[in-house]
């Protein structure tokens, strides 16, 4: 099922995640784990994020410097396709512009259709750490409103390569809102006509970046409204879990953590995470209460803070 059909059928509140791949090396059991603990709550659909390949550096027994590219994090669709399959519970693959060609992109959206994924988060991606050669023969998308295009292209039958007689591939597509603005966009008002471009090229709903303080939820919808974009717009939530993201947090994602819950953490770290719990369930009252359509967790692979939340509304 697609998410605006969850969004649509919703006699409850809804509650989502995103899960991220497990290190090379990990075994995919960690990630099974994880889906196994979501079980009992329901999950609508459940996020897997997708990276590209980056360049690291070793030294070698001889001194020398050696220069590899690979994923840290590989194997996207195959974890969607065991969540899909045999959880039986929708998930959405994240594909990125940065580190893929419009012909990878291309397949991947095959590869997802034969498994019964009809989900898709478009995303720009952060930019790579080196200079991926591209063949000449090969295309790019340079914004992600040029991938939402890309697939509400294949949602027509309309392939890179003229194919006669091609079947749509029939996707509900997804893109990323930023409720306190992207960090490379000038001002705000100025990245919700990013967002509207995303949108006029078949998005049909929004997630947003992680906020600790609801107001600027609130504003951004009005503020999307009033431009004219009338998708569902999901909050994305996250449950802080120690003083040390006081720092992380904001530096990484480019947010504001409100004064009145850093100042109760920094006065009793020990129990940062149970404030933190406390925060994530206030600011989940308040946004079923005025409407959200459905909460988003990140949970970056573990769940027991959020469930601490989510048990709250069960």
């Amino acid at each position: 099922m697609k998410v605006i059909e969850h969004l649509s059928r919703a006699k409850n509140p809804l509650f989502s995640y995103e899960i991220v791949p497990p290190p090379r090396g990990r075994s995919v059991q960690d990630v099974i784990a994880i889906v196994k603990e979501l079980v009992p709550y329901s999950p609508p659909w459940i996020d897997v994020t997708s990276h590209p390949a980056g360049a690291y550096y070793s030294e070698l027994p001889d001194g020398s410097i050696e220069r590899r590219i690979y994923k840290k994090r590989p194997g996207t669709i195959g974890i969607c396709g065991i969540i899909q399959n045999r959880f039986k519970i929708d998930t959405v693959v994240h594909l990125l512009n940065s580190g893929f060609t419009k012909e990878e992109t291309e397949d991947a959206l095959i590869e997802l259709s034969y498994l019964g994924v009809e989900n898709v988060l478009a995303l720009r991606g952060d930019g790579l750490n080196y200079n991926k050669k591209i063949d000449k023969s090969r295309r790019v998308n340079v914004y992600a409103s040029d991938l939402v295009s890309q697939i509400n292209d294949m949602k027509k039958g309309i392939f890179l390569d003229e194919i006669s007689g091609a079947a749509p591939l029939n996707f509900c597509v997804g893109v990323a809102g930023y409720p306190e603005k992207h960090f490379e966009a000038p001002n705000l008002a100025t990245d919700i006509e990013y967002l509207k471009k995303k949108v006029e090229c078949g998005a049909d709903y929004i997630t947003t970046q992680m906020f600790f303080d609801n107001k600027h939820y609130f504003a951004f919808v009005d503020k999307c409204r009033a431009a004219g974009i009338t998708v569902p717009i999901i909050p994305g939530m996250k449950v802080l879990k120690s003083a040390s993201q006081l720092q992380t947090i904001p530096k990484n994602f480019y947010i504001d953590l409100p004064d009145e819950l850093v100042g109760s953490i920094l006065a009793d770290p020990k129990h940062a995470n149970e404030i933190g719990i406390r925060w994530a369930v206030k600011q989940s009252e308040e946004l079923l209460q005025k409407g959200a359509p459905c909460l988003h967790f990140y949970i970056m692979n573990d769940t027991t803070s959020v469930l601490e939340v989510v048990k709250k509304f069960h």
